[in-house]
């Protein structure tokens, strides 16, 4: 197996799902409109930088991980054993796993709140949804060992309140922008 992670990688990942969501902007602005097709856009993007940060080895694939070394269950300990800063980024760790949701749950209101009847339903799924995904990614990072990641229920949580604050964030911003009358024209 070829060793593959580190950051070049997860930049390449970046790029080349910012050029495909690029191309459903285009694609879907004549039926959304400008506002809902860029909100829809950039949602798919920020989920797909959000895998590339979490699923592709910071530091190059670790290959073979022994099963002694495994981990065998995501750790329950809430709050820790999180580490002081991140590698990219200067502040905890527990900071940016809350901020990296937050545009999420924003660009998710937005486009929802495009049927506003529907939103009422909608959102609070979408919310949900959100965290089922941070959840598929500690478990997909549970599975793989070789992606050298660990599972936290902090992560789930602290993605989970990003979200939630991007969806108070998204609220607002609709009433600003108010994407229904776009639909309405």
């Amino acid at each position: 197996m070829v060793p593959v992670g580190g950051v070049a990688v997860m930049l390449l990942g970046v790029v080349v799902s910012g050029v495909l969501c690029l191309l459903v902007y285009l694609v879907a602005r004549g039926p959304l409109g400008v506002l809902g097709a860029g909100a829809l856009a950039l949602l798919l993007w920020s989920l797909a930088v959000i895998a590339c940060l979490t699923l592709v080895p910071a530091e190059g694939a670790p290959g073979i991980v022994p099963a002694e070394t495994r981990q065998e269950t995501c750790s329950w300990d809430y709050g820790g054993p999180a580490p002081e800063g991140f590698w990219i980024f200067s502040g905890g760790q527990r900071l940016l796993n809350t901020l990296v949701f937050v545009p999420p749950g924003l660009l998710m209101v937005v486009f929802l709140a495009r049927w506003p009847r529907a939103a009422l339903v909608t959102v609070p799924l979408g919310l949900a949804v959100l965290a089922a995904y941070s959840a598929g990614i500690e478990l997909t990072q549970l599975e793989l060992a070789r992606l050298d990641r660990a599972c936290d229920i902090t992560d789930v949580v602290d993605n989970s309140t990003g979200a939630l604050l991007g969806g108070a964030a998204g609220l607002l911003a609709a009433l600003v922008l108010r994407p229904w009358r776009a639909r309405l024209r």
